[in-house]
């Protein structure tokens, strides 16, 4: 069981970690998601955001080395991945490179939910 969250945690946290490169400046936002921030806020929301996701990525990959971590990377990595799901959709009308973020985090929070209920069964699981 403890192979279903390592799994998880590798392939999410490489997921959040793909944005990382948004840090850099405009150019490599609009690669990541098909638009080019019109100003400088925009693009400073979208290089925080960039940040914000390598750090949750680093999170997860650290986890898979401290058990300790792995229920909270999980569950946060769950909550990210979903609630960006839930707001493409309530939002929608949204164009191929987000689309592409909508799959992975389905991907993602698919994942995430198998190796929350791995580390909840090994957690709660008889004595032997």
């Amino acid at each position: 069981m403890r192979h279903v969250s390592t799994l998880a945690l590798l392939i999410a946290g490489i997921i959040h970690l793909l944005p990382l490169p948004g840090v850099l400046g405009a150019a490599h936002l609009a690669r990541l998601y098909g638009i080019a921030p019109g100003d400088p806020d925009t693009s400073i929301l979208l290089q925080h955001r960039a940040l914000l996701f390598g750090a949750l990525g680093a999170l997860m990959l650290c986890a898979i080395a401290i058990p300790a971590l792995r229920i909270p990377a999980l569950a946060v990595g769950l909550f990210s991945a979903a609630s960006f799901i839930v707001v493409a959709l309530q939002v929608g009308h949204y164009n191929a490179s987000i689309g592409r973020v909508v799959v992975a985090d389905i991907v993602a929070s698919v994942l995430l939910t198998a190796g929350l209920a791995a580390e909840f069964w090994l957690l709660w699981r008889p004595p032997r």
